[in-house]
């Protein structure tokens, strides 16, 4: 009979058992610390599906703005509520002064400013074709027959 401590049985326990502790070993050494993420491929991996982008609205090129678009983008302010005594838009009555000095005495005024109104009414980037537009477009609400320049 073998002895079983030479035995190919124990061998295997004991390989079997340094095997174990080996791996229990590997196991315990991390214990308590925090894993390593690869933060670039965690934020590539989480990624949402779909993105929403928001872009303005081209603008018109230079010289091209209609009479009312000035009007609705940079007169509108104070016109329509009468803000900073701005002669309301369509008020005959406060316009009739005004439209006396006629439309080039009008263009004149807008362009140097009036009162409480700036320059060109604060739109720097107004080509003088654009300024007699809306200010032809203004003064035709109160009743002036101006022709704006095409």
């Amino acid at each position: 009979m073998s002895d079983f401590r030479s035995s190919p049985v124990r061998s295997f326990a004991r390989i079997a058992l340094s095997v174990g502790v080996a791996a229990l070993a590997t196991q315990l050494v991390g214990c308590g610390k925090k894993a390593a993420v690869d933060e670039e491929l965690a934020a590539k991996l989480t990624q949402p599906v779909a993105s929403v982008s928001l872009q303005a609205a081209p603008a018109a090129a230079p010289g091209s703005r209609t009479g009312e678009q000035i009007y609705t983008s940079v007169c509108g302010a104070c016109h329509e509520s009468g803000a900073a005594g701005a002669p309301k838009a369509g008020d005959k009555g406060a316009w009739a002064p005004r439209l006396a000095q006629g439309y080039d005495g009008l263009v004149k005024s807008a362009a140097a400013g009036k009162n409480a109104m700036p320059p060109k009414g604060g739109a720097a980037d107004l080509t003088d074709n654009e300024l007699k537009r809306a200010v032809a477009f203004l003064a035709n609400k109160a009743g002036a027959g101006f022709k704006a320049p095409d």
